[in-house]
């Protein structure tokens, strides 16, 4: 039994126009939603379709060619391996570190809301910025060591060039000043999320700070940082601007260090020290390469680019999972 709305005659117009209003926004929404996931399966299918014949094992076990039969991504994938494993390094450590002091430590003064206010802004900052930042700090070193400099560490074994140049971590330093400011604000969300009765209780159990931080406040807020910790990454790994200007090679055959293979990064420790200052390629680098190459190269870029979007679903998959199994875990 279906009951209709009725109305006083002064309230009548008011209401209808309102209910009317109220159904035009739902429809438009949904016209909305709907469009973008067309104009998605659409783009997805017509890359998966350009794709699929390129898909084969030996497209993982290649480099660069000029022909479109015989190009891999296999230099793509490791030096994505190595930039983001370097990114990741450099980047989460500090990140949630200088989140915990600014929430947990730093007092609420100028200063603190001064650097709150601008790492808001940092995180806004187009991408190409930073790649023009990694270009004078970590490619050049403002010219502070002339023609170069190596350094031989580990009697010879670790040699370190001076400046970086247009190496693997150059652009990892360049990804982890990208990526930074949105780790620390993802932390600092995830760390005011938690009630503050916990730290309360914590503290009257006779616990310290860092023990009520370790124990209580950082297990708390793991899903969000985690969530915000990978997605960071997913963004890193996505981008194209910042590689370009710091120097990641087009078309390369070689991946970093020599290492082609889980054997040799496991067996060789010297080729695992020498490739973060190795010269590298990136699979958006990649993939921007053959794309600018010539229409003979679409399936090939169409390829790389379904590589991509798994890596990507991967990682945010992961987000999802961690989240999920901490929130489990939570007893609160």
């Amino acid at each position: 039994m279906t009951s209709t709305a009725s109305f006083t005659s002064s309230g009548d117009a008011v209401m209808r126009r309102r209910l009317l209003l109220s159904t035009v926004f739902r429809t438009v929404c949904r016209i909305a939603v709907y469009s973008a996931i067309f104009v998605l399966v659409t783009l997805l299918g017509v890359v998966l379709w350009l794709a699929i014949g390129r898909l084969t094992p030996a497209f993982f076990s290649r480099g660069h060619s000029a022909f479109p039969d015989r190009a891999g991504i296999q230099a793509g994938i490791w030096g994505t391996f190595w930039l983001i494993s370097l990114t990741t390094i450099f980047s989460l450590p500090v990140g949630i570190g200088a989140a915990v002091y600014l929430e947990e430590y730093a007092s609420d003064t100028w200063l603190t809301r001064l650097i709150k206010v601008n790492l808001s802004n940092l995180a806004g900052v187009p991408s190409i910025v930073y790649g023009m930042l990694g270009l004078t700090v970590f490619v050049r070193m403002f010219g502070l060591f002339g023609h170069g400099i190596k350094l031989n560490l580990l009697n010879g074994f670790l040699v370190v060039p001076l400046p970086f140049g247009k190496s693997v971590i150059a652009g990892a330093l360049t990804m982890s000043l990208l990526i930074l400011p949105v780790v620390i604000i993802a932390t600092q969300e995830a760390l005011r999320a938690v009630p503050r009765s916990i730290r309360i209780a914590s503290f009257a159990l006779g616990a310290t700070r860092w023990q009520t931080i370790r124990n209580q406040v950082l297990p708390a807020a793991l899903p969000g940082i985690a969530t915000g910790a990978i997605l960071a990454i997913s963004r890193a790994i996505g981008e194209t601007a910042p590689l370009i200007m710091v120097g990641a090679i087009t078309y390369t055959r070689i991946c970093p260090g020599g290492v082609e293979s889980v054997g040799t990064l496991l067996t060789d420790p010297q080729r695992v020290l020498s490739a973060p200052f190795d010269m590298y390629t990136a699979m958006p680098i990649a993939i921007y390469g053959w794309i600018r190459v010539g229409p003979e190269f679409t399936s090939v870029a169409a390829a790389g680019i379904v590589v991509l979007l798994f890596v990507l679903t991967c990682f945010n998959g992961f987000a999802v999972y961690i989240r999920q199994r901490a929130r489990n875990k939570l007893k609160w």
